[in-house]
């Protein structure tokens, strides 16, 4: 695994954000001296460009590989590639060892490496000859991705150094405190959303750039990751009432190459396809795709049946047909070449006949012929639980001509109107606003054919949590929910899932266990048993930045 120094000098790559195509096809440009940079609004507009290149660096094991990781953590989601050598179970499986995951130290390099680009950005774009306002709002919009940067850190590991000034080296800087950072974030977002424009004010070309909407909705996230309720109710009530977003009417174009910066999305990363010579585009639609499937997927990142049966206990057979592709499907939802699928089917079930483990698939696990004959088959001696993500699934119709990493033209969600009407909803809840929060509850569920909620209190908080997680599956909130979410019985809602005793645990090694789940043990069932409350609410501080900051970051509790 590569590793990424923390706070290295960085230089933007120069990409012009004047268009999506010209953003993301335009040269490469060399290093600039900062002394004779920043002179002309083309060179701000190419540092920006530089700046959102940051959110992912256009790769999959800087950033996002750690999102990902971010579900598997859950009980969304297993490891699920039983062919390879696992780099994600230090975390995913709550080992003592995670301070060296390689991961983890990735992610927290490429994110300071993107706060220090934006923290040039901020200083040196004041003293560019260009517009004003134009100058205003490229530097809010560094402000916009910086705290953004800092948001992604803390929600992982707590407090951590805040700098907000260009430095070569960080040696000697400590933590700053959760409080200090969530504070700084809500001051950032805040002050933002006073000068960035609308989404409607932008033009076409301009898709993908901060919004205020994606302010307001980032601050009201922060707001109630911070416990700050009343302040996330007004500002997630101002996105509502400004009437710049609402949802899709059907759930399945969401995640849909073809509605890439939807009416639904507040913000979002942009992917395009960059032929042979650029590596433009997202990397989960492979990284997670079935691996005896057709193109070439990783199979890492596999949905649990324990998320399946959430879905089927709600009823919600709309959203688990979007979100949850299972061996055996006779149908992908929203593929028009599900004949593709099955052609290898022989091959697959040849080699099942002769695995061991599993002494044919049939007698194994009760397969009748028209599975054989007709259904999709997710090898299960190659993936834990047979089943693989739809939403980062792209249709055969829709695929680049090179089916690869980073070439994928479906852009990555990071925030969108369904998440900001459930945050409003439980923001409401928790201020005793309960007509409101079923309101924005019900309009989320109402698109996928659910009954309305009519319950109050704590009732009413539980429906709103069920909600989150069929609704945002995979898309990285449920960790943070249920690390921030208090239970009833005074812990924390992951430690009631997670640990010897969580229900998690308790589902995956009892006698009701999936059939699946149960017997793929190259990726072992146990996985939250070592769970301890007290260390694992937050990722461990990465031991190379301890060790390069002299001592003065401190590591977390328990590691």
């Amino acid at each position: 695994m590569k590793k990424t120094i923390i706070f290295s000098t960085a230089v933007a790559l120069g990409l012009s954000l004047a268009s999506c195509d010209d953003f993301l096809t335009e040269d490469v440009r060399g290093s600039e001296n900062l002394d004779t940079y920043f002179k002309t609004e083309e060179e701000v507009n190419s540092y920006i460009g530089g700046c959102y290149f940051e959110i992912t660096k256009y790769g999959w094991w800087q950033v996002v590989n750690s999102w990902l990781m971010s579900d598997m953590t859950t009980d969304d989601m297993w490891d699920g590639n039983t062919t390879q050598d696992d780099g994600y179970q230090d975390i995913t499986h709550f080992m003592p060892n995670a301070p060296s995951n390689g991961i983890i130290q990735n992610f927290w390099g490429a994110r300071y490496q993107g706060i220090n680009t934006c923290n040039v950005a901020i200083a040196r774009i004041p003293g560019a000859a260009m517009d004003e306002e134009l100058k205003e709002q490229r530097i809010a919009e560094a402000r916009f991705l910086r705290a953004f940067f800092y948001f992604d850190l803390a929600r992982n590991f707590g407090g951590v150094p805040l700098i907000t000034e260009p430095i070569s080296n960080a040696e000697g800087i400590g933590r700053a405190s959760l409080d200090d950072v969530y504070n700084f974030c809500e001051t950032e977002f805040d002050a933002v959303a006073k000068i960035l424009p609308q989404r409607s004010e932008y033009a076409a070309t301009d898709m993908g750039r901060a919004t205020r909407g994606a302010a307001l909705g980032l601050l009201g996230k922060v707001y109630l990751y911070h416990g700050k309720t009343a302040e996330a109710k007004t500002a997630l009530s101002t996105v509502i009432t400004e009437g710049e977003y609402d949802l899709l009417p059907n759930f399945g174009d969401v995640w849909s190459v073809e509605h890439n910066n939807s009416i639904e999305s507040l913000f979002e990363v942009q992917h395009m396809y960059g032929g042979d010579q650029y590596a433009l585009g997202g990397a989960l639609t492979v990284i997670t795709g079935c691996r005896n499937g057709v193109g070439d997927g990783w199979s890492w990142g596999q949905p649990s049946s324990d998320l399946e049966n959430a879905f089927i206990a709600a009823g919600d057979t709309e959203r688990l047909r979007w979100t949850i592709i299972k061996t055996g499907c006779k149908e992908i939802a929203g593929e028009t070449q599900f004949d593709k699928f099955i052609e290898n089917n022989a091959t697959v079930f040849s080699q099942g006949l002769n695995d061991p483990k599993f002494l044919g698939y049939k007698e194994a696990f009760g397969w009748t012929d028209d599975v054989y004959e007709e259904g999709y088959v997710i090898d299960p001696s190659q993936h834990k639980s047979a089943r693989i993500i739809r939403k980062y699934f792209v249709p055969l119709d829709q695929r680049p001509e090179i089916y690869n990493i980073d070439k994928i033209p479906l852009n990555h969600r990071i925030l969108r109107y369904a998440d900001v009407l459930l945050m409003y909803a439980e923001a409401c809840n928790a201020e005793g606003a309960d007509g409101d929060a079923r309101k924005a509850l019900n309009k989320v569920r109402s698109r996928v054919g659910l009954a309305d909620v009519t319950s109050s209190g704590t009732a009413l908080r539980d429906a709103i949590r069920a909600e989150r997680r069929l609704e945002l599956a995979f898309e990285q909130c449920r960790l943070y929910d249920i690390r921030r979410w208090d239970a009833d019985n005074g812990k924390k809602v992951m430690a009631n899932i997670m640990g010897p005793n969580g229900s998690f645990v308790t589902y995956n090694l009892g006698p009701n266990a999936d059939i699946y789940e149960h017997y793929n043990q190259g990726e072992t069932s146990d996985k939250g048993t070592r769970f301890v409350e007290s260390r694992d609410l937050l990722w461990p501080i990465p031991t190379y930045e301890i060790q390069h900051s002299n001592g003065a970051i401190e590591q977390n509790p328990g590691w």
